[in-house]
């Protein structure tokens, strides 16, 4: 089973994007905000990461920094509100592999994960 660790601090999308996932049969880890994920992103080995950018305790970029530091394999989403092409260009240079801008439809995140894990 492919295991994703989400990092977002909206409750209700949060809920959301895990129900969607889970019926997919994806095992997936939930993070409220910044400081969590990397919490759980150090005790744990993940397929993906969805980040959302704007969290409390660290941003999606900062946790892209620390996640780079430790594992440059990893796959990494991030969920930005920001769609401006210079944001989507600041969090590829981070480290992200993909981006979808907010608001999305669960459906449309589901389909880019399906994507991105079986990608080679």
């Amino acid at each position: 089973m492919r295991r994703i660790l989400l990092a977002e601090d909206e409750e209700v999308l949060r809920m959301l994007v895990v129900d969607t996932l889970e019926e997919d049969e994806y095992e997936v880890d939930e993070a409220s905000d910044g400081t969590e994920a990397v919490e759980l992103f150090e005790k744990n080995r993940y397929d993906l990461l969805v980040l959302d950018y704007m969290m409390p305790g660290l941003t999606g970029l900062e946790v892209i920094h620390h996640v780079r530091q430790k594992n440059k394999d990893v796959k990494i989403l991030m969920l930005s509100a920001k769609s401006q092409q210079f944001e989507q260009d600041k969090v590829i240079e981070a480290g992200a592999n993909y981006f979808i801008a907010k608001p999305f439809s669960p459906m449309e995140l589901k389909d880019k994960v399906e994507v991105i894990l079986n990608e080679g």
